[in-house]
């Protein structure tokens, strides 16, 4: 909530929620309901940058590394060492009518490759 105060005209500067323009002359919090001028907001532009770390740590994910991943393992020959064990994943890489790419890596030399 402090935040709030200090940095985004937007929201309340009681409770933080996001106010809403009920007329052209004030707007109003609809949680705890006070108003404000609508002239303090007017003209003002709200940018914000967020980067490729910041959705990460939002959503939880960690580049550690691919070794220290879950993937999934499947019993699939290494054309480069004969190890019988490999990871997969999937990914689309192309349009959404297209079928998915799945990538294998062999769990002992890490040589990598797909199968369309």
């Amino acid at each position: 909530m402090a935040y709030s105060r200090g940095h985004d005209f937007l929201f309340c500067n009681l409770c933080g929620t996001m106010l809403s323009f009920c007329s052209t002359k004030y707007v109003e919090c609809p949680l705890c309901k006070s108003k404000r001028s609508a002239k303090e907001i007017n003209g003002r532009e709200i940018s914000y940058t967020v980067t490729a770390e910041e959705i990460r740590k939002q959503l939880g994910i960690s580049l550690i590394g691919e070794e220290k991943m879950q993937l999934a393992k499947e019993r699939r020959r290494c054309e480069k060492c004969g190890n019988d064990e490999a990871w997969f994943e999937s990914r689309q890489m192309r349009s959404a009518d297209e079928g998915q790419t799945t990538f294998y890596t062999c769990t002992k030399c890490h040589h990598q490759t797909r199968e369309n």
